[in-house]
């Protein structure tokens, strides 16, 4: 148990300092936030040209909230790092000017003795007071070392002077950037009370339409649940399907596997019989003539064939490498493609090109209906109005509708199933093979003029998070 702790006390501060993420990664990821809220509020702009509060707008300012959150705790992280850097080029400076003061006394002292021995006399006199020729050359070389020792010393003195007058800049860098950061996270706190406002006044308004606001959530319940049972049924039927391709397939492939081992045992029975039909006279290796079957005289250069226990000739069949995660329902390009999709999680594109996740996946309660709650089998994304949808994964698609009115288009990827909910059009056709990206479909606009899109993402009948599969 206490050898435990110490590898636990070893280890822990450099796993934490594996995940820990940089400062290019933070700026990153505060640049992606604020472009984010941007786009949210030209979003918000967008469904404001309705007096009346909509949902859209509570989606919509709920999720400037939740970036802007965002934003602080990442500025946060930011100011943390910059303290410390501040911190370590602080202490670097009072290392270096340390370092300077004894570099400089240490000249200084070369400079005294220098100046005290200056005379070419007592120069000689050093010299010519060797005992021989050799002690003499040794303090020729005394001399010369000395003079570049006060040389390298200067030298030293003017980097070091440079590096404390680099490190202060950089030191003022951290700190104005710092000051940046400061400011920029007292104006997102400001915009936060704001928006705190903003929302419950919409969340009130919402309130008062209580009795419309519940008919418009029974229809979408309805409509979720007709959606459901349609994309179940297809992908049952594009199950069954597959699973019928792959017997064939394997039908096939074993009766080829058939025919090639007979091909294989009447080739070895005649190569025991020396390559020639039954009672055919052929000429042995001694140039005698051979008998009839049942005759032929004994030779060494045949070997028998090995037989089995029902006296067919065994042949050597090469054992099939069946590849990890091989599902034998699927044919072997479906399962190709289907690995390859997994292999992508949490690097998939977006299905739409700019856009937010205003409502994720799984069950959740309604954001003004308190006590209803509310299931989204995927993840709804609210995008910009005409909007194209775009294929996540290259596969086989699906157009369906249920209503008549707007269209949805699943993606066929082996195994996996991608599911493009409330289109206006479709750009795709049935059986149409699609690529990575390829546009499949305009984002129709709702009663309340937003543009979501419901996006799924289907392993045969069960359902999965999207989030964690489109990179973040």
């Amino acid at each position: 148990m206490r050898f435990i702790v110490i590898l636990l006390v070893i280890f822990f501060p450099i796993l934490a300092g594996a995940q820990q993420p940089t400062r290019d990664d933070l700026v990153k990821r505060r640049q992606s936030i604020i472009e984010s809220i941007k786009q949210t509020e030209a979003q918000l702009e967008a469904t404001k040209k309705d007096k009346n509060a909509t949902m859209g707008q509570l989606r919509a300012l709920q999720n400037k909230l939740a970036e802007r959150q965002r934003l602080i705790r990442n500025i946060n992280e930011e100011i943390g790092q910059i303290n410390n850097n501040i911190q370590t080029s602080t202490n670097e400076v009072s290392r270096l000017k340390q370092n300077l003061e004894v570099l400089k006394m240490r000249y200084a002292q070369s400079v005294r003795y220098a100046y005290r021995s200056r005379g070419s006399y007592d120069m000689l006199a050093f010299l010519f007071s060797s005992k021989d020729f050799n002690e003499a050359l040794r303090r020729v070389k005394y001399l010369k070392k000395y003079r570049d020792y006060r040389k390298q010393q200067a030298d030293k003195i003017r980097v070091t002077q440079g590096v404390i007058v680099k490190k202060i800049d950089v030191l003022n860098a951290e700190k104005s950037e710092k000051d940046m950061l400061l400011s920029t996270e007292e104006k997102q706190k400001l915009e936060i009370q704001k928006e705190t406002n903003e929302t419950n006044a919409v969340v009130k308004e919402l309130k008062g339409r209580e009795k419309q606001l519940m008919s418009q959530i029974d229809k979408d319940k309805r409509t979720a649940r007709q959606l459901d049972k349609a994309v179940n049924d297809i992908i049952r039927r594009e199950m069954e399907i597959q699973r019928k391709k792959a017997e064939e397939e394997a039908r096939k492939r074993a009766e080829e596997e058939r025919r090639r081992q007979e091909e294989a045992k009447k080739a070895s029975m005649l190569a025991a019989a020396g390559g020639n039909p039954a009672n055919k006279p052929v000429t042995n290796t001694n140039n005698q003539p051979s008998q009839p079957n049942g005759n032929r005289p004994a030779t060494n250069n045949v070997t028998a064939p090995k037989t089995t226990t029902n006296n067919t000739v065994a042949t050597a069949t090469p054992k099939a490498v069946v590849p990890k995660n091989y599902d034998y329902s699927l044919t072997p390009e479906a399962n190709a493609l289907s690995n390859n999709f997994e292999s992508n999680r949490g690097r998939l594109p977006w299905p739409v090109e700019k856009g937010f996740i205003s409502q994720g996946f799984g069950k959740y309660r309604h954001a003004v209906a308190q006590k209803v709650e509310m299931e989204n089998y995927g993840i709804d994304i609210s995008t910009a109005h005409g909007a194209s949808a775009r294929a996540v994964f290259e596969g086989t698609a699906k157009v369906f509708s249920v209503d008549g009115k707007e269209w949805n288009v699943m993606i066929n990827h082996g195994a996996y199933y991608t599911v493009y909910m409330h289109l206006a059009k479709t750009f795709v056709q049935n059986g149409q093979k699609v690529q990575t990206k390829q546009q499949i479909g305009t984002v129709n606009m709702n009663d309340e003029g937003e543009s979501i899109l419901n996006f799924q993402i289907w392993k045969n009948t069960i359902k999965l998070n999207p989030e964690i599969w489109i990179a973040r």
